[in-house]
């Protein structure tokens, strides 16, 4: 008589340590590859379709017009405060925009106006991205308080327009529209105080352009 052996079958375990090593290692190196998107909303101003008489505040304006070879900071509406030509690399010279539009603030609060908004005027052809650095300056700089680096508002109303065509002799008419605008805040004592405060402050940054 033949005798049957019972074979035991044992059931195979899976190992998965070497998965588990080659997750732990993976984990952490997609984590550090993803890119954090930040989607930030800038309320703007749109210009009115119908036109209208200006007042008094309406004139009293501050605004940039951005051409593809120089922006310049107006006030009030119209006359010129700065010219900002073009960097020696050839790129927009935002370090001395903010500069101007700090004297800008500064010399109208010492007047006892405090004005929030601004018109970006650009001329067409000015690319996307320099109407957005132009909008990140124009809204706020870097300031110290306290030890701490804070991020100080400038004109953070923002309006857009078109850039007025450029005028025959532009630069030679100036002085006669300064003698004849009639401003409540005195616009020629800020074009000196704003000319004179560019110049101190761009003294103690290490100098930056005229």
């Amino acid at each position: 008589m033949k005798m049957r052996r019972r074979v035991q079958r044992t059931e195979a375990e899976l190992d998965i340590t070497a998965f588990m090593n080659l997750m732990i290692v993976l984990v952490p190196v997609l984590l550090l590859s993803l890119v954090f998107s930040q989607v930030a909303a800038i309320e703007v101003n749109l210009p009115n379709a119908a036109g209208g008489a200006e007042g008094d505040e309406d004139n009293q304006q501050v605004e940039l017009v951005i051409r593809r070879d120089s922006m310049r900071v107006d006030f009030p509406r119209g006359i010129r405060l700065k010219d900002i030509p073009m960097t020696e690399d050839g790129g927009y010279d935002f370090a001395l925009l903010s500069l101007v539009l700090q004297e800008v603030k500064r010399q109208l609060r010492d007047q006892g106006i405090e004005r929030r908004n601004i018109t970006l005027l650009s001329e067409e052809g000015v690319d996307y991205q320099t109407i957005i650095s132009a909008m990140d300056t124009v809204r706020s700089f870097k300031a110290v308080v306290a030890t701490d680096v804070v991020d100080a508002a400038l004109f953070p109303e923002i309006s857009f327009g078109d850039a007025p065509s450029i005028r025959p002799l532009e630069s030679a008419a100036v002085g006669s529209e300064l003698g004849g605008a009639s401003s409540g805040v005195g616009a020629v004592d800020v074009i000196g105080a704003v000319v004179s405060g560019v110049a101190a402050r761009a003294g103690e940054t290490g100098g930056v352009g005229p």
